[in-house]
């Protein structure tokens, strides 16, 4: 690796860094060596991580290796090298320059950033540099514990109670194995991300949540979310010593805002009556317990109770002051106009002392509720909420977070806490309204609406001098979007000397940016409160991203203010026709609001991205929504972002006119000094939410994209002066909106001439798509299904090869026994004995399953189709599996589709649908999926044939691939409607969907038809037996007779002859032997009936009934599959030979309720 000389430290790098990357790294030294802070933006993509990890480890080193130099000359001059110290000095080095006097001074590196994902990719980046140093991730039980029970717990902080119980009782093995794995060097000596922790502490049965804090007394580098260094609660609970290290904020961007929230807190009515509930069932108990225990009135007696030390005095005196800062709060008047009550900060000390909540009392209380909650956690209490007590907890310790220094009174500390809060009191209009009690204690229930009490803490500078303050030596923030950087230190209320605002890697021909005023049509673009939901504006921004859509190649971004604001346009769109004209240019994937289904959308995008057939996707999302940071829209994913508008807070929101008028009131307060105003304030949110989507475009050297500030209000200076450095040089204003197009065209056509391709990468979501085979092949339904049912039989084939102990069961491969044989054999054997089963079922499986397969199987042997078959299994269980869990299987679509009706499928009804709907979603966009879907679910409800062919009809033109889909879509048409279905398909595409007469009969009239076919059946009955017992003579004698004669008596109940058997009959051989034939008999029947494909399915299912003696699943797919041709009906009443004793009422009940007759009946007409 090159060694670069970085301000007399060299640092080895992974490549020969680019000169903004040299500029970057001085900076960082330049923040370490003069212990100083710095604020330092670099753009997303030139490689900041690296710069940062790199120049600080090797300035660390460096430091190490100056106290080294200084003990080897303080020995040759004979001066003691290790002098005693009562303590380690984390404080300033040596005034003589740079150079400590202990190795203790070496300071720990704390790195931050907002999520544990983020850190991964931090750590990661770090392992490909040449240093190893010891490092340690700190991150909560919710991630880290592994202890089956606490992980069961729903709520984190009964998970931290829970996990403090077993760890003072010492039940928890994987606590109990810390100590001694901590030394480990395996543990020790890598380099370990949240994830590495867990799948070590599983492997060592260690606790991964104290492994971490353990590594952390010697680790050298520290990586934790913000919130662990800036919450001092969280700083406390993980014993963070801040003293003398060096901090590093990563993604700083959102620094601001967790200063502020991590030191702010909100109490609702809900809070304070689950906390009061649950004090309540803890003052009932012990009151119970002292009772019980012949204990005084005055309860001034400690109780036995082994997990909570405190008298019901003391519990009573926690319930009373819960009970009076309920009264307080309850007590303000608020104004009739709803926009509730605003105090200074100092009014939250006033209320809190209503209640007996002061700096003299608060380590009592907190030590109570402390006791409380842990109490609950080790009766696991799951019927109590205690989320109000620990809600309470944290409002306490934020209140009083800073005990008043030694000399200064209780009020001055409060003032001076108090000048960077201000109080909040609004209605609560959420459901969750306060519990009313009975309880005598409580005051009389009151009807009036809940009131929420808010602490806003409005200076991020709060937060930030608390850390100083602990001695930290140098605190860098660094983002690619901090800009601007003048507004933002003043933010921070802390010096920065060192500041640096870096240009972008790449060239000027990389970039395009374009501010468009007006759209296509001449309307002005303006997102303003007022003109965003007009008509003529949505309309000219639909008309906008069509064109924009049709230049920029592959992946567009398109991003909206808010969600409000994208689902109203969408809406708009919708309805308009818009959505339609986006679609054929580009699919379109939505942003969605929750968590859940997020992965799964940004997949689907990555997918049509790169479809060659296709001219790219486009992803709407919304500024500071989850799409606006962290993914990956390098390359293709990302040719171009349009961003749709400004996107400022709120403007009615209490929190963001509390946080103007804050900062209005410090500047007048400020004496001249330049301080950020409340406009300016909310003008830079905006502009940050804007750069902070921009950067998703260029990620790194090569990368290369277009920028599309589609609001007129980006013309204005201030607008403009607030983008990224290096975008500046290249904005450029379109009053017309033809030129935009041909400018940016002419872009693209000379960028892609003049860069290299991007490299070839897999996305995570197609890692574990499928296979090449499944790739080439074109999608229907029977191809889905052959692989699906295969699967069933590839299973049988290599069970026994993954179970070695069935090895040691097989029979000879040259056994005449078939697996029918084999079936009938077992049945009869079943109810002799659990304990001795016949042998060489899998084998008699693989022989009648490799018939299945075809001749090709034949020519394998041994060994080598065992493991050919294992392979095939494997492969196609995980490409099952992955349809599965959803996102993870792709169909690919070719146009070499035959016009040929839906062929049969194998598949039980479930399975249908459920492939179908895999293929529709791989071929329609995510907007046309959810029509699609909607429609399926109003065709369920309304039967509206005509409305649901029109719906679906408009989704499927245009595009064969589509059109397939719509003749597919017959398998769910209702009966009444296939007919009108399959006309409709021939008329429009000329497509058929196979349609026969029997398809449009109900259950009704099938069972009808069955009927008349039973009867018939047994008009002829005696002579098909008689013919059945001739054809199967030669086969009986293969069978082995030591089993068939020890069947129940379900096996042979006479189904399929008139006379009843008598009791000797079940003990006779050739009974037996007969009975088999006729099971035998039977089974062919059906396997002729069904055809070899489907009586695999059916064998399959006999199987798995005959294991797990499921009888909902067999009955499934046996009557699915019996009840497709009017001639199989009889084979269904028949097969009730195969239903054991305990499912036979239900099986005729069954047939009673599909065909109007059950076994009974035909058994009293056959006497008859």
């Amino acid at each position: 690796m090159p060694l670069i000389d970085v301000r007399g430290v060299s640092v080895n790098f992974p490549f020969t860094p680019y000169k903004c990357q040299e500029d970057y790294m001085s900076k960082v030294m330049e923040c370490l060596q003069k212990e100083v802070n710095g604020i330092l933006e670099s753009p997303t993509g030139t490689g900041k991580t690296l710069c940062l990890l790199c120049s600080t480890l090797a300035w660390r080193e460096h430091f190490k290796d100056s106290i080294s130099a200084r003990k080897i000359a303080e020995r040759m001059d004979g001066v003691e090298m290790f002098p005693n110290r009562p303590m380690a000095s984390w404080g300033k080095a040596d005034k003589e320059g740079d150079t400590p006097a202990y190795y203790t001074d070496i300071p720990k590196i704390i790195y931050a950033s907002r999520t544990h994902s983020q850190l991964t990719q931090v750590i990661s980046e770090l392992k490909n540099t040449s240093y190893r140093p010891k490092v340690c991730v700190l991150g909560s039980r919710e991630q880290l514990c592994i202890h089956p029970e606490v992980m069961k717990q729903e709520s984190n902080h009964v998970k931290v109670h829970m996990c403090r119980a077993k760890m003072t009782s010492r039940s928890c093995l994987y606590y109990n194995n810390v100590e001694e794995k901590s030394t480990d060097k395996e543990l020790t000596n890598t380099i370990l991300d949240v994830e590495d922790l867990v799948k070590n502490g599983n492997k060592h049965r260690v606790c991964p949540y104290y492994l971490s804090r353990s590594l952390k007394q010697q680790a050298e580098i520290i990586f934790m979310p913000y919130n662990y260094l800036l919450d001092p609660k969280s700083r406390k609970a993980h014993n963070i010593e801040l003293k003398g290290t060096v901090v590093i904020f990563d993604e700083a961007h959102n620094v601001e805002k967790m200063c502020e929230e991590s030191a702010s807190c909100d109490l609702t009515p809900y809070d304070l009556a689950t906390a009061i509930d649950a004090v309540n069932q803890v003052l009932t108990l012990q009151a119970s317990t002292a009772e019980k225990s012949g204990l005084s009135e005055d309860f001034n007696i400690e109780t036995t109770n082994p997990g909570l030390k405190m008298d019901v005095a003391d519990i009573a005196k926690i319930k009373r002051i819960l009970l009076n800062l309920e009264v307080a709060i309850d007590s303000i008047e608020l104004p009739s106009n709803g926009a509730g009550l605003t105090k200074p900060g100092s009014y939250i000390f006033e209320l809190f002392k209503q209640a007996q909540l002061t700096f003299e009392t608060k380590t009592a209380v907190l030590d109570a509720l402390e006791q409380i909650m842990g109490h609950f956690a080790e009766r696991n209490s799951v019927f109590t909420n205690t989320s109000g007590l620990q809600k309470l907890s944290d409002i306490i310790q934020i209140v009083f977070s800073r005990d008043p220094p030694e000399g200064m009174s209780s009020f001055a500390a409060e003032q001076n806490i108090a000048k960077h809060y201000k109080v909040h009191i609004h209605s609560d209009t959420n459901i969750q309204k306060k519990k009313q009690r009975t309880d005598p204690w409580s005051s009389t229930t009151s009807t009036k609406q809940g009131k929420i009490l808010s602490y806003w803490c409005f200076s991020p500078g709060y937060t930030m001098h608390e850390l100083v303050s602990q001695g930290v030596r140098s605190i860098i923030l660094t983002s690619g979007t901090l800009s601007p950087l003048s507004s933002f230190t003043a933010e921070m209320q802390i010096s920065f000397p060192v500041l640096l605002e870096n240009p972008h890697v790449i060239d000027k021909h990389q970039i395009f940016v374009g501010i468009i005023p007006k759209g296509p049509d001449g309307v002005q673009l303006s997102s303003a409160f007022d003109k965003r939901f007009s008509p003529d504006y949505m309309a000219s921004l639909g008309n906008t991203v069509v064109n924009i859509g049709r230049v920029v190649p592959h992946g567009l971004l398109v991003f909206f203010p808010s969600y409000t604001v994208m689902d109203k346009t969408i809406e708009f769109w919708r309805e308009n026709g818009c959505t339609n004209r986006i679609e054929d240019v580009k699919p379109m994937f939505i942003e969605p609001k929750g968590k859940g289904s997020f992965n799964e959308v940004i997949n689907g995008y990555y997918t049509k991205v790169n479809d060659p057939s296709i001219n790219g996707a486009s992803f709407f999302a919304v500024c500071r929504g989850k799409a606006s940071e962290g993914l990956d829209f390098s390359d293709t994913n990302g040719r171009g972002v349009l961003i749709t508008g400004l996107p400022f807070p709120p403007r009615m929101d209490p929190r963001v006119i509390l946080k103007m008028q804050f900062l209005d009131e410090v500047g007048k307060r400020a004496n001249g000094i330049k301080c950020l105003t409340g406009q300016e304030w909310y003008r830079q949110q905006a502009s940050r939410a804007v750069n902070q989507a921009i950067g998703r475009v260029i990620r790194h050297r090569q990368d290369f994209g277009g920028i599309f500030l589609c609001d007129h209000r980006f013309m204005s200076t201030d607008a403009r002066s607030q983008l990224p450095l290096w975008v500046r040089p290249y904005v450029k204003v379109y009053d017309n909106f033809g030129h935009i197009i041909r400018d940016s065209s002419q872009f693209f056509r000379k960028v892609q001439k003049i860069m290299p391709p991007p490299k070839v990468k897999l996305n995570n979501s197609c890692k574990d798509v499928c296979s090449e085979q499944c790739d080439s092949k074109p999608y229907s339904s029977n191809a889905i299904s052959s692989q699906l049912t295969n699967s069933f039989m590839r299973k049988a084939n290599t069970l026994d090869s993954h179970v070695p102990s069935l090895k040691k069961r097989r029979i000879d491969t040259s056994s005449s026994c078939d697996g029918t044989a084999k079936l009938c054999v077992e049945y009869e054997g079943e109810i002799q004995s659990e304990r001795k089963k016949p042998l060489g079922l899998l084998e008699a499986l693989d022989h009648n399953e490799r018939k299945a397969f075809g001749e090709e199987e034949e020519m394998l042997v041994g060994e080598e189709k065992a493991s050919r078959l294992s392979t095939l299994s494997l492969q196609h269980d995980k490409r099952h599996d992955d349809e599965q869990r959803g996102n993870k299987k792709r169909i690919k679509l070719v146009n070499s589709l035959k016009n040929e009706p839906l062929p049969d499928s194998t598949l039980n009804k479930a399975e249908k649908a459920k492939l179908y709907l895999v293929a529709v979603k791989q071929t329609l966009s995510q907007a046309n999926y959810h029509q699609f879907t909607q429609s399926m679910q109003k065709y369920k409800k309304t039967d509206d044939f005509d409305s649901m062919l029109a719906e679906l009809g408009s989704l499927c033109t245009g595009d064969p691939l589509k059109q397939f889909l719509l003749r597919d879509f017959y398998q769910f048409v209702r009966p009444h409607h296939k007919q009108r279905f399959d006309e409709a398909c021939r008329s429009l595409y000329g497509l058929e969907c196979g349609f026969k007469p029997e398809h449009a009969l109900s259950n009704l009239e099938k069972g009808t038809l069955m009927l008349n076919a039973t009867k018939e059946k047994n008009e002829s009955g005696a002579c098909a037996l008689s013919a059945t017992q001739n054809s199967t003579k030669n086969t009986t004698s293969q069978l082995d007779a030591s089993q068939l004669n020890k069947g129940g008596y379900h096996l042979n109940s006479g189904v399929l002859r008139k006379e009843p058997l008598k009791q000797g009959d079940l003990l006779s051989k050739d009974k037996s032997e007969h009975q088999s034939n006729r099971l035998k008999d039977y089974l062919d029947k059906v396997k002729e009936a069904l055809g070899p494909q489907k009586y695999q399915q059916f064998f399959a299912s006999l199987q798995t009934y005959k294991k797990t003696d499921n009888y909902d699943n067999m009955v499934l797919e046996v009557v699915s599959l019996l009840t497709e041709g009017t001639s199989d009906f009889a084979l269904l009443h028949s097969f009730t030979v195969f239903v054991r004793p305990h499912h036979k009422q239900q099986y005729n009940q069954m047939l009673k309720e599909l065909m109007g007759i059950s076994v009974e009946d035909t058994l009293r007409q056959q006497k008859h």
